[in-house]
């Protein structure tokens, strides 16, 4: 920033000092809005600007027709004279400088875009609609065009906005304060959309902070650069009525509910190792979706962030797509055309935690904004971010409109929100004294509980068609229950017990399974206590952790049958189903968001036979009723076979009113087994839905011919079957 020039001390005609000249071009004048634009002055007006490089300026009305020369007040660029009008009125500027001419249209001249409303819905929390009045928008204002900026910065001694369009600039641009809610704003006229900018924050202390990113930027240059983009309004001619009319009319508890997890920038690369943009994975991913039969689309968090590493997690810009893929246009067409075919798109979303990267929200203003000040409450541990102040109402209200913002401008179906046991805690990975009590003495953060039931009210008040999705790694009560039943409010509840005890006893020996029993039954004594996802989820394939295949026990054809009986058993369990992408195929290598999953694999038997398997299963999974209407509902699951240890067999049924029930088997041993007695509800033939040990899938092709025969020996209906080695089987009456 330029130092200027002594002035000496002289009282203008029409009242300007010389002090706030100096302060105009020092960019320290606490109200450059009460000096610069035009004023009345008696029964005359006067214009004043600052355009730095000018010699010579003439003030016009937005129309062109000239209103006054003005007078070079310093070297600097700074400019006053009396102009010819009748009102208050916007006014333009043509500028000189030796053959050099320019227009410049006066921010100053323009009155304020929010209202009391704004202000006092602002502050209250209660305004939900902060994302069509915060960041940057194009408008028409007063007869002009440009952008209107906003952003709340309750304790600068003054925020600017600068970009592209004035040379970044902070004397050029500097906002007006709006002390009722602590928003600075601006219309800056003739600022095009597709332009870069930041905000230059002079803190309390007088002193410049590092320039910030927009917090509800909608777009944002490309990494490793940090700054926001002007945009213009979302445009997309959509084309998903009946999509999302149907889950806005149907109970998603009793919905077949198949999620295929995906990390938009690893799924599939270009040749030359690049991302792909929305347009090409649309291309690729939708119709291999819808191919498989999944319902639904989750990916790993898409929101703006710097480091490719943190797969998304660590976020600096929740309202902006991420430039890796294009413009936000590229992902409204991609959940457009998921929705034209069936399927729903779900964000990961992350409200437990943000970066401290200085162009985000950390120290926003020069103060703990968004974050607590005390560490013992604003720091995670875990990983080196800031928490979210959950009990200031601005960061809910900042908060909660941004998921407000997904489900109504990009159509989302709905959000998994990430880490939300270390949102409920306020011990969370803390040792004795590094945390603070909440006001009754316990660990419980009550601030976060009414945010996230604040979310949840707001979200499914406005939106009914969205389902929202706890990552909860504890056993904290009715996450999935109601607010007004004392719950979170979430629809559904990620089942990690389920991911935890299962993969443990897969990853066993069969011959030591028998040991290890209620590691598959236990998870039934809670299935129906929660709306539960059951999740292969991208943390179990990371970290060392190895892929699923490569957990499994046994010589190769061991590891696919394990897994392919995994699956199965999975699909037959209660709950909704998740998969991470490459799973689906037996992926040997461990994920990495760096390169393109191994797709080469499909070329051999075992993993396409894997793929088809999954396919299968989606599809067995929709078509039947009973193995998902009563997901949710303890009613909807009987056992058959629950104590059979000693050969590691499990079956059950599943069942929903008026529909065809559905018995799974599994043998989760290598021994091929004949004649295994099951009870079964009715007598008469039972056809064979679904075999894993298919050839088909890669297996022995051992079965039972596809058909089984239930009689009815004195009152007990019982059924003489064939268990393949390592397999699950599905059995449905025919009649």
């Amino acid at each position: 920033m330029k130092t200027p020039k002594t002035i000496p001390e002289v009282k203008l005609s029409w009242e300007i000092s010389a002090d706030e000249i100096t302060a105009i071009l020092a960019g320290s004048h606490s109200n450059p809005f009460a000096v610069l634009g035009v004023h009345q002055a008696g029964d005359a007006f006067v214009a004043r600007c600052f355009i730095p490089g000018a010699e010579d300026v003439t003030a016009m009305t937005l129309d062109g027709g000239v209103i006054g020369e003005l007078k070079q007040l310093h070297a600097d660029g700074f400019f006053a004279g009396p102009v010819s009008l009748t009102r208050l009125q916007p006014v333009r500027y043509r500028a000189r400088r030796g053959d050099a001419e320019w227009a410049v249209t006066d921010p100053y001249s323009f009155g304020p875009v929010l209202g009391p409303m704004d202000d006092y819905f602002a502050r209250e929390g209660s305004h939900l609609r902060l994302f069509d009045k915060m960041g940057a928008h194009l408008i028409k204002h007063d007869g002009a065009q440009g952008i209107h900026f906003a952003v709340w910065a309750p304790n600068a001694q003054r925020v600017s906005v600068v970009g592209d369009f004035n040379n970044w600039d902070g004397r050029r641009h500097v906002m007006r304060f709006r002390s009722d809610s602590g928003i600075w704003e601006i219309f800056a006229p003739d600022v095009p959309i597709g332009v870069a900018y930041k905000f230059e924050i002079r803190g309390q202390d007088g002193v410049l902070l590092p320039l910030k990113a927009d917090p509800f930027a909608r777009r944002s240059e490309l990494r490793p650069k940090t700054a926001s983009i002007t945009a213009a309004a979302l445009e997309q001619d959509w084309e998903d009525e009946a999509h999302l009319k149907h889950w806005r009319e149907t109970d998603k508890r009793r919905q077949p509910i198949s999620i295929y997890e995906v990390h938009a920038a690893s799924w599939q690369r270009r040749q030359d190792g690049t991302m792909l943009s929305w347009d090409e994975l649309a291309s690729s991913l939708i119709p291999y979706c819808a191919d498989m039969g999944f319902t639904h689309i989750e990916f790993l968090p898409i929101t703006e962030h710097p480091y490719d590493p943190s797969w998304g997690y660590q976020t600096t810009g929740l309202y902006a797509p991420t430039a890796r893929f294009g413009e936000p246009e590229g992902f409204a067409r991609f959940v457009n055309g998921c929705h034209k075919v069936g399927i729903g798109v779900i964000l990961d979303w992350v409200p437990a935690h943000f970066p401290t990267d200085e162009h985000g929200l950390g120290w926003f203003d020069g103060t703990a904004l968004y974050e607590h000040e005390d560490p013992r409450k604003g720091f995670h541990p875990d990983w080196s971010t800031a928490i979210y102040n959950f009990g200031r109402t601005e960061v809910v209200s900042y908060l909660v409109n941004n998921a407000l913002y997904w489900a109504e401008k990009f159509h989302l179906d709905g959000l998994r929100v990430d880490a939300v046991a270390s949102m409920l805690y306020l011990d969370y990975s803390r040792k004795h004294g590094e945390w603070i009590p909440n006001e009754y003495g316990g660990n419980e953060n009550l601030e976060a509980v009414r945010f996230l039931q604040d979310l949840n009210i707001r979200l499914y008040g406005n939106h009914s068609n969205v389902m929202t999705i706890a990552e909860e790694s504890t056993s904290w009560p009715k996450v999935s229950q109601p607010v007004h039943e004392g719950g979170l409010g979430f629809g559904f509840k990620w089942n990690m017990g389920f991911m935890h005890d299962t993969l443990s006893y897969m990853k066993r020996d069969p011959i030591h399974r028998r040991h290890h029993h209620n590691e598959l039954t236990f998870g039934l004594l809670y299935a129906y206590s929660e709306n539960f996802v059951l999740p292969l989820s991208h943390d179990e394939v990371v970290h060392g952790k190895g892929s699923l295949i490569a957990k499994m026990p046994g010589d190769d054809w061991q590891k696919f049958a394990n897994l392919r009986a995994y699956y199965a058993y999975m699909w037959g369990y209660p709950g909704k189903k998740l998969l991470f992408m490459g799973q689906e195929f037996a992926q040997w290598s461990e994920w990495s968001e760096a390169k393109s999953l191994d797709w080469n694999l499909l070329q051999y038997r075992m993993h396409e036979g894997m793929r088809r398997l999954v396919r299968d299963l989606n599809f067995t999974y929709r078509s039947k009723p009973a193995l998902h209407e009563r997901d949710c509902e303890g009613e909807g699951f009987e056992w058959l076979v629950a104590d059979d240890h000693q050969n590691s067999v499990f079956a059950w049924l599943r069942k929903a009113p008026g529909q065809k029930p559905v018995a799974v088997i599994t043998n989760f041993t290598p021994v091929y087994r004949e004649n295994y007695t099951i009870r079964l509800p009715s007598a008469g033939r039972w056809r064979e839905i679904l075999n894993t040990d298919a050839d088909i899938y890669g297996g022995s092709g051992k079965g039972n011919g596809g058909r089984v025969q239930a009689v009815d020996a004195g009152g007990d209906i019982t059924c003489s079957i064939t268990l393949p080695p390592l397999a699950t089987i599905m059995l449905e009456p025919e009649n």
